[in-house]
């Protein structure tokens, strides 16, 4: 079959599995199998495929009609421009969690270094370390932590890291939380200049909410199904005021009504509390500075 023809047959299938975006799902699977960019795709619509690469294209094709994310079929996902692996022990990287390393940045601009010498940086449930290895990427000079409870996760953490050639920029822990930095209630370490997180924030009365490929083939543990949505902003804000330094900043990714419950967390010992938007003015980021004296 020619190019044009496996690709047509492709998204024919996604479309009559009602597959969201079946176009860009049946363009990408087929650059996995042959190795190839969008533009050869569509200049060359009259090259043969090998009966083998065939065989695997439709393969794949009937793994993204049962819900199964394109993402956990390639094992890649590109994020802040940067290709990470993905499996299904990690949460999929996604385009609004790019606002998180932005705030970041953003708040580290006001330091004199630009490349982040003397700043000291923690991830909070690294997941595939998107966050952690994009900020080390824009900051080189900055010491950066993550943790993730999740010693899977933590494996294709690594993986990234060393993949992007950054296993002397990232210190990947496991535990709970800032856990491995706390002695019971106080730092066991000195404190940071930020700590970020994207934490589960879906509620259980939420999950009739979550896409299915989410709810079905993403790690629970890591989008939520909690109780009430906030837990993990009730038990990591205290910790946060616990590690940064004075004037040190938190910044963590919010569930779509999460804002103002989050904003009411974080109390009078922060400051400058921002709620920014992400590109379709949703609330996406909270960040607040922890207070001189808090």
């Amino acid at each position: 079959m020619q190019l044009r023809q496996v690709l047509q047959a492709g998204l024919a299938q996604l479309l009559e599995q009602h597959v969201p975006s079946p176009q860009l799902a049946a363009e990408l699977l087929l650059m996995h199998v042959l190795g190839r960019d969008r533009g050869y795709l569509y200049s060359h619509p009259e090259v043969e495929l090998s009966p083998d690469a065939a065989e695997r294209y439709f393969g794949f094709i009937r793994e993204r009609a049962t819900g199964k994310p394109t993402q956990y079929i390639t094992g890649h996902q590109e994020f802040w421009g940067l290709d990470f692996e993905v499996t299904p022990d990690v949460l999929i990287p996604r385009p609004e969690t790019e606002h998180v390393v932005e705030t970041v940045l953003g708040s580290a601009g006001v330091s004199p270094a630009p490349r982040g010498a003397g700043l000291s940086i923690v991830d909070v449930g690294t997941g595939s370390g998107c966050i952690a290895l994009a900020l080390a990427s824009e900051l080189p000079d900055a010491k950066v932590f993550a943790t993730d409870v999740s010693a899977a996760a933590l494996a294709v953490a690594r993986r990234n890291a060393e993949r992007l050639a950054m296993t002397e920029r990232v210190q990947f822990l496991e535990g709970d939380l800032l856990a491995p930095f706390l002695d019971g209630d106080r730092p066991a370490l000195p404190g940071f200049d930020f700590v970020v997180s994207n934490p589960p924030y879906v509620a259980r009365d939420e999950l009739d909410r979550v896409q299915r490929e989410v709810r079905e083939f993403e790690p629970r543990i890591a989008w939520g199904g909690l109780e009430r949505g906030d837990e993990i902003y009730r038990r990591l804000i205290p910790q946060a005021l616990a590690v940064l330094k004075p004037a040190g900043y938190l910044v963590v990714e919010i569930g779509y009504n999460a804002a103002e419950r989050v904003r009411a967390l974080l109390g009078s010992e922060w400051t400058s509390v921002e709620i920014l938007p992400d590109l379709a003015g949703i609330p996406r980021v909270v960040g607040a500075r922890r207070g001189a004296g808090g």
